[in-house]
């Protein structure tokens, strides 16, 4: 069945059908946690050009790397566990690529012990987001992406709070936040609706009420910018028209503004 075109979004407020566009697949919609390829299709739209390096330190099943070669980017992912050839088997910490080679950075970490990747001790994902080794683990993944990326390009984090019943609630949004605002400067921050399986079970959102907690109905996306110096326009970009309207020939590729 044929899946609807891609469509650039332009609220802070995400809602997609379907996990992925088009015709063809981007990563396996079967692994756990996969990122919807309509958020990495928005991002690299906005934040990148054709023949830009594209980097997930954490790819799971490559659907950046997917997405990307699609839109004629470059990509590289790495992840603990390799689940196809071409993402290479590192620890997000330490990323075999130069400093200042990637023109986007994106990630989607592991939300506390929630899901089991694999057994490698190494794995983010079997520290408890209530104790501090969670947040100093992905400090240092910011500091490897801090280091890998090129100034004055982006980042995004793609991530969503803990909640466990009978243990305290984890707000990892705000704690990551606060750890990229030490590194980057904030772009945006953007709510994507939740669109999980298990929401559609009643028992879940009757045990909700009857227990007095909330089932987690979005993932927050965090976009960063290494800081450098934004470039001064001496003269106006040209511009061509397209469909009566004016439009710039290049997207600014990570800039602020109002809302």
């Amino acid at each position: 069945m044929t899946r609807r075109p891609p469509e650039l979004m332009t609220t802070t407020l995400w809602d997609f059908a379907s996990q992925q566009y088009g015709d063809e697949s981007q990563g396996d919609q079967a692994y756990a946690g996969a990122t919807p390829a309509w958020i990495v299709w928005n991002l690299l739209q906005r934040y990148t050009e054709p023949k830009d390096l594209v980097v997930d330190p954490m790819a799971g099943s490559g659907t950046t790397l997917d997405v990307a070669r699609e839109l004629g980017r470059r990509a590289l992912g790495y992840d603990l566990y390799q689940r196809r050839p071409d993402v290479f088997r590192c620890d997000a910490r330490k990323l075999p690529l130069e400093d200042a080679k990637a023109d986007f950075v994106f990630v989607d970490p592991p939300y506390s012990t929630h899901l089991a990747y694999g057994d490698d001790p190494r794995d983010i994902g079997k520290l408890d987001a209530a104790l501090p080794d969670y947040y100093q683990a992905l400090d240092q993944v910011f500091g490897e992406i801090e280091r890998v990326l090129r100034p004055g390009r982006c980042l995004a984090v793609y991530c969503c709070d803990s909640f466990r019943k009978g243990k305290p609630f984890c707000p990892i949004g705000f704690e990551l936040f606060g750890l990229l605002r030490k590194r980057f400067e904030p772009v945006d921050v953007i709510s994507v609706v939740r669109h999980n399986k298990k929401l559609e079970r009643g028992n879940w959102h009757a045990a909700a009420a009857d227990g007095n907690f909330f089932l987690r109905g979005f993932n927050y996306l965090l976009i960063g910018r290494k800081g450098a110096p934004l470039r001064r326009q001496t003269e106006p970009q040209r511009s061509k028209r397209v469909g009566g309207r004016h439009r710039d020939r290049k997207r600014p590729r990570c800039v602020g503004g109002d809302r």
